[in-house]
C-alpha cells in the first residue's frame, strides 16, 4: 500500500555477497485480523466454518512467501489481504447481529491492543535503547504524541530509517520492516469502527454499500481527488478493501444463495478482468503487484473473493484429504496474530543466521549454490521461528480473548480429552 510504513522496503541479503540490500520484501500483511484470534468462524449452523479457517490459514502462508521472495504474481494468484478482509467482515456482521455495536467494538479492540502492546514494547524498547528520541520524529511534542500510535493505531507509528540498534547483525532496516505490517492493523481498526454505520447502509441499500468503496477508489486513483498525508492512506485503505469487508457483510447475510452462481461468477471474472486491464496501465516499478495498484487489487480483490464465498462449502470439519492439516490450519487460527506482527521482524532474522554459514570451513567452493538458496533457506527457518514467537508470546492473544493461556493451540489437546471424556 502506500503508506510510509508499508512500501516495499527490502532485506538485506548474504552478508558477504551483498551491497546492501537483497531482493524486495512487501510488507503488506495479513494476516491475519485481530478479530480472527477467537478459535475459529461459525457456520449457519453453529461450531467452527473449517472452509474459512483454512482461508485464512492459506494467506496466512503466502503473506510469508511472498515477504521472503516477493513473487508478485502471488498478488494474483491469491489475494490474501482481501480474503482477510471479507472473513473479517463475516465475523464483524455476525458479532454485530448478535451484540449490541458497543459492546462488539470494545471485543475486537480488546483481541487486538494487548498482542500489538508487546510487539510494540519490543520494538519501541529496542529502538530507545539504540538511542532513538521519539521527539525527532515530527519534532517536539509532535513526534511524541505520534508514539502513542503504539498504543492505538489510529495513525501511523513513528520510527526511525535507517535505524540504530543495539545488535551488529541486525540490518539499520529493522525497524522498517517491523513496522510494514502495522498498516493492516490500522486499517482493521477503522473497518472495526465504521461496521456499525456501514453493515446498516448494506442491509438498506446492499449495491450501494458495495460499490461506495469502489468509486472512492476510482475517484482516488484517478487522480480526481488527491488526500494528502497520513489520511490519504487510510482512506486509499478503506477504498481499497472496503468493498471485501463489506462483501463479509453479504456473506454472513446470505445474500449469495439468491444470486445464481453462473450470474455471481459471471461479474466476478468481469471485475477481475477489469482489475488486471487497468493495472496493466499503471504498473509500477514492482511490476504486477497489486498491492501498489490500489484499484486493480480492489477489483480483482472483490471478484476474486466473491468466488471463494460463492463456492463456500462450510465444512465443520476438514474433508479426508486436508484432515492431516487440522491441527496446523487451528494453530494458525488461533495465533494468526502473532504470526502477522511478528513475522517480518523473523524474516530478517533469518538472515544473520544464514551468514553464519559462510564461517563453515570450505563453504566458499559452494557460495554459488548458498547465494541461489538464500530465500529458500529463509523460508526454512522462520518457521521455527515463528513457532518459538507462538510459545512465548502468542498466549497473549488468549489473554486478551479472556481464555485460558494455551502454548501451543492446534486443537489436539481439546480433541484428546473430549475422546478420553468419552471412553471413560
Amino acid at each position: 500500500m502506500s503508506t510510509p510504513y508499508a512500501g516495499t522496503p527490502r532485506l538485506p541479503g548474504p552478508a558477504r555477497h551483498r551491497a546492501g540490500s537483497g531482493g524486495p520484501v512487501a510488507t503488506q500483511p495479513a494476516l491475519q485480523p485481530p478479530a480472527e484470534t477467537a478459535p475459529g468462524t461459525a457456520s449457519a449452523g453453529g461450531g467452527r466454518d473449517r472452509y474459512l479457517d483454512t482461508l485464512r490459514a492459506i494467506a496466512l502462508v503466502r503473506v510469508v512467501v511472498f515477504h521472503i521472495f516477493s513473487w508478485t504474481w502471488l498478488t494474483i494468484v491469491f489475494p490474501s489481504m482481501g480474503v482477510m478482509f471479507a472473513l473479517a467482515g463475516s465475523l464483524m456482521a455476525r458479532s454485530l447481529s448478535q451484540r449490541g455495536a458497543t459492546r462488539v467494538i470494545k471485543g475486537r479492540v480488546r483481541r487486538l491492543l494487548p498482542p500489538m502492546w508487546v510487539f510494540g514494547l519490543f520494538v519501541v524498547g529496542t529502538l530507545l535503547y539504540a538511542g532513538w528520541h521519539p521527539s525527532r520524529h515530527g519534532g517536539g511534542i509532535t513526534g511524541i504524541v505520534s508514539v502513542l500510535n503504539w498504543i492505538v493505531p489510529v495513525g501511523a507509528p513513528p520510527y526511525p530509517d535507517p535505524a540504530a540498534h543495539p545488535w551488529g547483525w541486525l540490518d539499520s532496516s529493522w525497524a522498517d520492516q517491523a513496522a510494514g505490517p502495522l498498516w493492516y492493523i490500522r486499517a482493521y481498526l477503522w473497518f472495526v469502527l465504521a461496521s456499525p454505520l456501514l453493515l446498516r447502509l448494506f442491509r438498506r441499500a446492499p449495491w450501494a454499500a458495495l460499490a461506495l468503496p469502489l468509486v472512492l477508489c476510482a475517484v482516488c486513483s484517478t487522480g480526481i481527488v488527491t488526500i494528502p498525508g497520513e489520511t490519504g492512506e487510510a482512506v486509499t485503505d478503506f477504498a481499497t478493501y472496503g468493498a471485501c469487508w463489506v462483501l463479509g457483510f453479504a456473506h454472513h447475510d446470505g445474500l449469495f444463495r439468491g444470486i445464481p452462481r453462473y450470474l455471481t461468477v459471471s461479474c466476478a471474472s468481469f471485475m477481475m478482468a477489469a482489475g488486471l486491464w487497468w493495472a496493466s496501465g499503471h504498473l509500477t516499478s514492482e511490476g504486477w503487484n497489486l498491492d501498489e495498484i490500489p484499484l486493480g487489487q480492489a477489483l480483482w480483490s472483490l471478484g476474486f473473493v466473491t468466488i471463494l464465498l460463492q463456492v463456500s462449502p462450510s465444512w465443520k470439519r476438514l474433508p479426508d484429504r486436508l484432515a492431516r492439516f487440522d491441527p496446523l490450519i487451528t494453530l494458525a487460527n488461533n495465533r494468526a496474530v502473532t504470526i502477522y506482527l511478528w513475522h517480518n521482524l523473523l524474516i530478517m532474522v533469518t538472515f544473520p543466521i544464514i551468514d553464519q554459514a559462510w564461517n563453515i570451513p570450505g563453504i566458499d567452493r559452494f557460495g554459488s549454490e548458498l547465494d541461489a538458496s538464500y530465500s529458500v533457506l529463509s523460508l526454512v527457518l522462520v518457521w521455527p521461528l515463528l513457532a518459538a514467537a507462538i510459545v512465548l508470546l502468542g498466549w497473549f492473544e488468549d489473554l486478551a480473548a479472556k481464555r485460558r493461556p494455551r502454548l501451543w493451540p492446534d486443537g489436539r489437546t481439546r480433541r484428546m480429552g473430549r475422546g478420553t471424556a468419552r471412553t471413560g
